[in-house]
């Protein structure tokens, strides 16, 4: 079987080239005018090549195009006429326009809008809103806040005295929302009444106030709270604060934690495969909010571990190891910002007139300047006491002991605790003086020594009923999951 096709008969199917009658040939002068047709540029670009032969022709070209218009209008002064539509005038422009679209700048009033009927009447007042709800801040109080949004002064006073009789006023943070709903007023020269107030007063508190029958009534919503400490882990690695940080720890409960293990371990010696953990102070509230408090707990685990628990009673602060022993070296700091103006040694007494061993060091401070305890201690004497006049003894425990002569005034009592730069009493000139100023001697087992030559270490170490709620208490910290 054969096809025929435009070269010949070709055998069917494809696979043989075998073809039967000779190739067709185009006539010479068809194919020479298509190709020159196919090339011919009808609309040659008249800057570019100007002068040459295309440009001419293109030129030409262009000329009869222009003459044959001419030739075939109807004449430059006969018009052409054309239907124009008649002026809009009334209603059928307002509906035009509300249709239309235009340039603002121009004065265009774009957009649907009603044109005004028989019906329309215009209004000497413009109507008020039933209702406006409004947000303010708190400031300097409650009133304040709610006068400024338009609640009368009577009105607003008398909020502010059912929320001070459940929440006290100086605990209300600056700056807290208040969500506000006025009502109807029945003349625009009244104050609007509070419909409705609801704000935050506390972490763990919501209070609402609500108008029901013509009567505010205090709405107190207690939100439950969640103590339970955050735990953060993790390894030490190039940076033990950037480490922490970006497991999540709080900056200040890091820039705590560093300080604290810092006592035991230098940084320097913190090596990177170390591990850290820390304990923070955590409330979850039932809303989401979390607020984030102290370090707990501080823990180091690698060349030397570290594990330190903040131990708090009253107002004394300790950190202690596991076993409730804390440890604390340093020297002691001066107990007033003052001069010296007598070292420890051998000197004439300035009011006994003979040589006398000077037990202690003298500062030449203004009468009034607050004395304060150089370490922890406990007061053992507070009172006057011969030659010293007003004076106050400190035991530091370990056979230190420091004293305090010549005060004007005393601020402790005896047998109470005091903590490290404490104030204790304040400068004068009782007893054996011959003006303001504060003597301070400091005895190792009794005996007195020079002030300027200790270096020493306190041991806090806690017992009986005070061990056992902190064994609790580590007991309790050590059971939180780290997240």
């Amino acid at each position: 079987m054969f096809l025929r096709t435009d070269e010949g008969l070709e055998l069917a199917g494809g696979t043989s080239a075998l073809r039967f009658g000779r190739a067709p040939v185009l006539a010479a002068p068809a194919a020479a005018w298509r190709g020159r047709i196919d090339s011919f540029d009808w609309t040659p670009d008249l800057g570019a090549d100007i002068g040459s032969r295309d440009w001419w022709r293109g030129l030409a070209s262009c000329t009869a195009l222009c003459g044959a218009v001419w030739m075939l209008s109807p004449g430059f002064d006969r018009p052409i006429y054309s239907a124009v539509p008649a002026a809009l005038d009334g209603s059928a422009l307002d509906e035009a326009r509300s249709l239309s679209f235009g340039a603002s700048a121009l004065g265009g009033t774009s957009g649907m809008r009603l044109a005004a009927t028989s019906r329309v009447r215009p209004l000497a007042n413009t109507p008020e809103r039933p209702i406006v709800e409004a947000t303010a801040t708190l400031g300097s109080g409650v009133a304040g806040a709610l006068q400024r949004t338009g609640v009368g002064a009577s009105e607003a006073q008398h909020v502010a005295k059912m929320i001070a009789s459940r929440v006290d006023p100086a605990e209300l943070m600056p700056g807290t929302r208040l969500d506000i709903t006025l009502g109807r007023r029945e003349t625009p020269s009244l104050p609007r009444p509070l419909e409705r107030l609801a704000f935050r007063a506390k972490f763990d508190l919501a209070l609402e106030v609500v108008r029901e029958g013509g009567t505010l009534r205090l709405d107190a919503r207690p939100i439950a709270i969640d103590h339970t400490p955050l735990r953060i882990q993790g390894r030490v690695g190039a940076s033990l604060y950037r480490a922490a940080r970006a497991a999540g720890a709080p900056a200040k409960a890091v820039e705590s934690y560093i300080r604290t293990v810092s006592g035991l371990v230098p940084m320097g010696q913190v090596g990177q495969e170390d591990r850290f953990d820390l304990i923070v102070e955590q409330a979850r509230a039932a809303t989401g909010e979390v607020q984030l408090g102290q370090l707990l707990y501080a823990g180091l685990e690698g060349r030397r571990d570290v594990r330190l628990v903040r131990w708090q009673d009253g107002s004394r602060t300790e950190w202690l190891d596991s076993k409730g022993v804390g440890e604390r070296k340093g020297s002691m700091i001066w107990p007033v910002a003052a001069r010296i103006s007598s070292n420890f040694g051998w000197r004439v007494h300035p009011v006994l007139g003979f040589k006398r061993l000077h037990k202690g060091m003298d500062f030449a401070a203004a009468y009034g300047s607050p004395i304060r305890a150089t370490t922890d201690g406990r007061v053992a004497i507070a009172g006057r006491h011969g030659g010293y006049g007003n004076f106050v003894k400190l035991d530091h425990g370990g056979g230190l002991a420091t004293g305090y002569g010549h005060m004007s005034r005393i601020v402790v009592a005896p047998g109470t605790r005091v903590a490290r730069g404490q104030v204790i009493g304040y400068v004068g000139s009782t007893g054996l003086s011959t003006g303001p100023h504060l003597h301070y001697e400091l005895w190792k087992n009794g005996v007195a020594v020079n002030p300027r030559s200790v270096a020493f270490a306190t041991v806090q170490r806690l017992q009986g009923e005070e061990l056992g709620r902190f064994r609790a208490l580590v007991n309790r910290l050590m059971g939180v999951t780290a997240r």
